[in-house]
């Protein structure tokens, strides 16, 4: 079981916790993790790039000059792709660049990028401090008690906190997300993650009621439980 850093609201240093096997397995898929941060910046792209072949440009319907006796090089019309403001050959058209991934392997990649930032000690779990507005310098006083100055961070929060969100936005490195919408190339791109306490707690409750089984009783209907003879003792 990984453990993880833990630091309160102001800044020092608490004792280590546990971090949640259900997440935290030890698993670390580099093939699942290939596949789907390729698929997601695959999905990034917008598809719009565009070009006109010489079908789509105008003039040129006639060739230039005859087929021989000029000494020039035959040509069939201007609109061809070695002419100046002729059509491209092969250009790119639009089309989506998007790519599916299965629900189980998105939750393979999510499990193994965060065991890979677990293995090198990058989670960390804090109490981020209340704001009651947006303030940029509370973040960077944050992170500087936690020796985290110029590092890539991305904040994990119990839900959505949209004080830390916003204040976040001035930032180049640090990212703000609610626990759970993070991709696995967030959590890969990121030098150190920080997640809120009350996130990784209410994941670990979630967990062990899962694990609880609750007793069933199979009694079929009309069943007393007793049988004709012990009713002819009776």
């Amino acid at each position: 079981m990984f453990k993880a850093r833990y630091y309160k609201a102001d800044g020092k240093k608490g004792r280590a916790r546990p971090l949640p096997s259900s997440l935290f397995d030890g698993v670390v898929n580099e093939g699942v993790l290939h596949q789907v941060v390729k698929a997601y910046l695959a999905n990034q792209r917008q598809g719009t790039a565009a070009a006109k072949n010489r079908a789509a440009v105008q003039g040129g319907s006639r060739k230039p000059w005859r087929q021989k006796g000029t000494g020039r090089a035959r040509q069939g019309t201007i609109r061809a792709a070695q002419w100046e403001g002729g059509g491209r050959a092969f250009p790119p058209i639009p089309h989506s660049w998007r790519q599916k991934i299965p629900r189980k392997v998105k939750a393979l990649a999510r499990r193994s990028a965060f065991n890979a930032r677990a293995e090198d000690d990058r989670v960390v779990l804090v109490d981020l401090p209340t704001l009651e507005k947006p303030r940029t310098k509370e973040i960077r006083t944050f992170l500087s008690a936690l020796e985290l100055d110029g590092a890539k961070v991305l904040f994990l929060t119990d839900g959505l906190n949209r004080a830390w969100y916003l204040s976040a936005r001035n930032l180049q490195n640090v990212e703000v997300r609610p626990f759970g919408d993070e991709s696995p190339f967030d959590v890969l791109r990121a030098d150190v993650i920080l997640i809120e306490r009350g996130a990784i707690d209410a994941m670990a409750s979630e967990a062990d009621q899962e694990d609880v089984e609750e007793p069933t009783a199979t009694v079929e209907a009309g069943d007393s439980g007793t049988t004709d003879e012990d009713e002819a003792d009776a």
